[in-house]
């Protein structure tokens, strides 16, 4: 398991796990636009000889908060570890930018992040009805914080 931190020069990387993980990806232009913004770090984990793209997290820490945009993990990398590193690299990268905590949101129903984001030191803080567009109507996001620098 390699991870490293990547910038704009990945953003087709950084889609091409995206796609593969949600229904609604975000493009390699808003990918690239996302991280030529102020704050904003991505991490990429790799494994294998040649390296091949596991999984990704972007992320934004700016005004001593951070904030978890979106990760990503090829689904058959899923359940082999790749979403808590990525999680725990992300958070040290944002406690060094002097974050005090870092956020996120998660839709209400998908247990398994939920279960990633509680063992990965976050509770839940909040709730934003309708965060989600969905088809069969939109669904909740639980707003999730965790601590850094404590």
């Amino acid at each position: 398991m390699n991870l490293r931190p990547v910038g704009s020069e990945a953003a087709f990387d950084l889609a091409d796990l995206h796609d593969k993980a949600f229904d609604r990806p975000w493009t390699a232009v808003e990918f690239d636009d996302l991280l030529k913004s102020p704050g904003a770090f991505a991490v990429l984990g790799e494994a294998g000889e040649p390296a091949v793209s596991k999984g990704f997290i972007l992320c934004r820490s700016i005004a001593g908060e951070a904030e978890i945009l979106t990760i990503a993990v090829d689904p058959a990398a899923r359940r082999r570890g790749w979403g808590a590193a990525l999680v725990e690299m992300a958070a040290g990268i944002a406690a060094e930018t002097r974050a005090e905590a870092m956020f996120l949101e998660v839709a209400a129903d998908n247990a398994p992040a939920i279960g990633l984001y509680q063992s990965a030191g976050f509770a839940r803080v909040g709730l934003r009805k309708g965060y989600y567009p969905h088809p069969d109507g939109a669904k909740d996001a639980l707003v999730m914080r965790r601590a850094l620098n404590t």
